[in-house]
């Protein structure tokens, strides 16, 4: 079992992305090559954290879990003036809530990973590679599980409405993958930003939390990959009328993904009593916070403009275009 872990320095090319040396490498052999780092490079969600170890012992006043200055709530008078152990205790809770909502995403992901592989021809290496990927995502939500349930909150995640409209997201990995791939990136991208922002910041993480993060995001580099390459590959070869829903649905889903993933949610804002100029003041009017949500939907907004499917009037009215920069 693979249990070193090494974090890509910032803006370095993360190692599943980057060319093999001497020639190009093909998609099959790229999938190929992500299968065989799943055997070499994977976690077990019980086996590989000692959840019961001293250090690993989650206490809600632990002050390590109170939000930093470079945080859009934790920035704010409102969340300064309160007391240590409530600033603690909502910052424990912010992590439990994403964590939750996380796990819920993945079970939208895993099955509409097994809806796509269902009927891939057999011999394809791309079904071997899903496969790969959806036992990892399970060890994820275990994993995220059992930290909801060890922080003693009883988070409800995704709203019945969110609930409802996943069935629509699972139906497409048959019926349009392309766009169920969009919907991948959109729940994975801002995420693993959140979480390398967070390992390089050089904050005093609680280990537990820095544990479950770094196998989180050694993962998550193969999934990210796969799915920008599988629409590298398909999206060139889609007739106007889907390419056209790509280019509108596509940052819709990202700009809504984006938020779930980056602010908190109603059960927060009403537990806490988080006034509603507090949580304006964070998230709709601050320019970083836009900056962080532009800037964690980066590398997806480079794909869609590489694939010719980006409308900037539409990214910039869901506020999450940023110009791409001038070539040398």
């Amino acid at each position: 079992m693979q249990t070193s872990i090494a974090l890509d320095a910032h803006g370095a090319i993360p190692e599943e992305e980057r060319a093999l040396p001497g020639r190009r490498e093909t998609y099959a052999e790229l999938v190929r090559r992500l299968s065989h780092q799943s055997v070499l490079k994977h976690f077990d969600a019980y086996a590989d954290i000692d959840w019961d170890g001293d250090d690993f012992r989650i206490d809600p006043a632990d002050p390590r879990w109170e939000l930093g200055p470079e945080d859009s709530l934790g920035e704010t008078a409102w969340y300064r003036a309160q007391p240590p152990d409530i600033r603690a205790r909502i910052g424990l809770h912010l992590v439990a809530t994403f964590m939750k909502t996380g796990l819920q995403f993945e079970s939208i992901l895993k099955r509409g990973l097994l809806d796509f592989a269902f009927d891939l021809p057999n011999g394809s290496p791309e079904y071997r590679y899903v496969y790969h990927e959806v036992i990892e995502e399970a060890q994820h939500a275990l994993m995220f599980q059992e930290f909801v349930n060890r922080t003693g909150f009883d988070i409800p995640g995704l709203g019945g409405l969110d609930r409802f409209l996943s069935r629509t997201v699972i139906r497409l990995a048959r019926i349009f993958p392309e766009l169920f791939f969009f919907f991948v990136l959109g729940g994975e991208d801002p995420i693993d930003h959140v979480q390398r922002t967070a390992l390089r910041g050089g904050r005093d993480l609680h280990p537990l939390l820095l544990r479950i993060m770094q196998i989180h995001v050694t993962e998550e580099a193969r999934h990210l990959c796969f799915a920008r390459h599988y629409l590298k590959r398909r999206v060139p070869e889609l007739g106007f009328v889907r390419r056209t829903a790509l280019a509108v649905r596509a940052p819709m889903i990202l700009a809504v993904m984006a938020q779930l993933m980056m602010r908190p949610s109603r059960e927060i804002v009403e537990a806490y009593g988080i006034p509603k100029e507090v949580v304006s003041e964070a998230y709709a009017r601050n320019p970083r916070h836009r900056a962080e949500t532009v800037e964690a939907l980066r590398k997806v907004r480079e794909l869609c403009i590489e694939l010719g499917i980006a409308l900037p009037w539409l990214w910039r009215w869901l506020g999450i275009w940023e110009a791409p920069p001038l070539a040398a």
